[in-house]
């Protein structure tokens, strides 16, 4: 459990420097995961030693895997093959991570033996019906609270058979534990969705070997394929990214310079959305790592103006539409944010804090179903929020904060240590060269 911290943050005169951004949490997870499903040693660098992909380790560890961390941010994974894993001795906690546990259903409901998934009390109340059906479908027998619906989850694995699976939404955890369970089985297992989602899953798994193919409109894997340990380089989070992007866009006199930022194209949609609202962002010094594109973003202070975002930009940026939405409020003209109800079942209803969070500082943000409207141009003021438990509500509004008229006190911003260690320290850094 988080302790609860409260952080005051100063408007900025101007923000420079080089910024390095941790590893990708979404690369992360799927390193560790992926790597213990491998035979053989595979040694990952720039791995995120974020609270949520500790969970991910220390549920392989329960697991049986043997994990040498050699520094901070590498370490040796001893997999064990597809057949590897043992049954756990206890419930294994996925603690605030909604990839650990949604990608662990789909291995664990292919493992011959019993398991348990649990989390703190934000995850037990997150949806994972989403998984647990075409799991179902695929003969897992998997139990939990409210109809099968919130963890705990109880998994008697084994027993599965291939299956095509049309999923509603664009889901890269559902799309991700689907074709794990099916990676595990005899046969071909397809998901279709909607919208493309971020595809790290597909990009690693053929990276290691899998036989797996991607198409306009889903994926398919064929199972039983043997993966082979490799060596991983994980790029910076371009979710952590976006909080300087848009710090560099709206605070006056800013130019930044982030290093090493995973752009792959399902991920990046939040570049591709600051540039459609006048953001200067240059890629440079483009280049690939372990299959996945990079760059080297520059980001210089912009006028911003507002646009309409829907359809299939919103599974590339999911994550960062908090961080938009403080964009959206430094922008002249309307923003619209519609087709992200998936907002409301994040690690807290982004959409309902992000509108609290900014109207308490004065921000014109009125919510929808699915998303938000934003209506730009008016100066924030100083004040006191609360970031509900949620990561990136609370550097949401630290960055809101720079640009702000007074100082603004987030409260409850220990949960930051889930994806972005060392966030306010690089804020202060970068606020102190200015």
């Amino acid at each position: 459990m988080h302790k609860i911290e409260s952080r005051t943050v100063v408007p900025a005169k101007g923000l420079r420097g080089e910024v390095i951004v941790p590893g990708d949490k979404s690369i992360s997870h799927r390193a560790i995961m992926f790597a213990s499903l491998a035979q053989g040693e595979s040694r990952i660098r720039g791995l995120l030693r974020g609270e949520d992909c500790l969970s991910t380790m220390q549920a392989f560890k329960s697991l049986g895997i043997e994990v040498d961390e050699k520094s901070a941010d590498e370490l040796i994974i001893h997999g064990r093959g597809l057949d590897g894993l043992r049954e756990p001795t206890d419930v294994v906690d996925c603690g605030n991570s909604g990839t650990t546990m949604r990608l662990m259903s789909g291995i664990l409901a292919a493992q011959p033996f019993f398991s348990v998934l649990t989390g703190d009390q934000y995850l037990r109340k997150r949806p994972m019906g989403r998984v647990i059906g075409p799991l179902s479908e695929m003969g897992a027998k998997i139990s939990g609270r409210e109809d099968h619906s919130k963890a705990p989850l109880a998994i008697d694995g084994g027993g599965l058979h291939p299956t095509e699976y049309h999923s509603p939404i664009a889901s890269a955890q559902v799309k991700s534990a689907v074709l794990l369970a099916g990676m595990q089985i005899d046969g071909t297992t397809t998901v279709y969705e909607p919208h493309l989602s971020r595809d790290h899953s597909e990009r690693m798994l053929r990276y290691f070997g899998a036989e797996l193919e991607s198409f306009s409109g889903g994926a398919r894997v064929t199972g039983r394929v043997v993966l082979k340990g490799q060596d991983i380089e994980i790029p910076g989070d371009i979710s952590s990214a976006a909080f300087f992007l848009v710090a560099g866009l709206i605070v006056p006199g800013a130019e930044l310079l982030l290093k090493n930022v995973g752009v792959n194209p399902t991920r990046c949609g939040v570049i591709d959305i600051l540039q459609q609202m006048g953001g200067s962002i240059e890629l440079t010094n483009q280049r690939e790592l372990s299959g996945e594109p990079v760059a080297d973003l520059l980001v210089k202070s912009s006028h911003l103006h507002g646009i309409e975002i829907g359809g299939s930009l919103i599974p590339r940026a999911i994550d960062e539409f908090p961080v938009v939405s403080v964009a959206a409020a430094f922008a002249s003209g309307v923003t619209t944010i519609c087709d992200a109800k998936e907002l409301r079942v994040k690690e807290t209803d982004r959409i309902a804090a992000m509108c609290e969070t900014l109207g308490a500082l004065g921000g014109v943000i009125e919510p929808r179903e699915d998303g938000m409207v934003i209506t730009g141009g008016h100066s924030l003021s100083g004040g006191r929020v609360n970031s509900f438990g949620d990561h990136r509500i609370a550097m949401s509004m630290a960055v809101a904060a720079l640009a702000a008229e007074g100082d603004v006190e987030i409260t409850d911003t220990a949960c930051t240590e889930t994806s972005f260690p060392g966030f306010w320290d690089l804020l202060t850094l970068i606020s102190k060269d200015s």
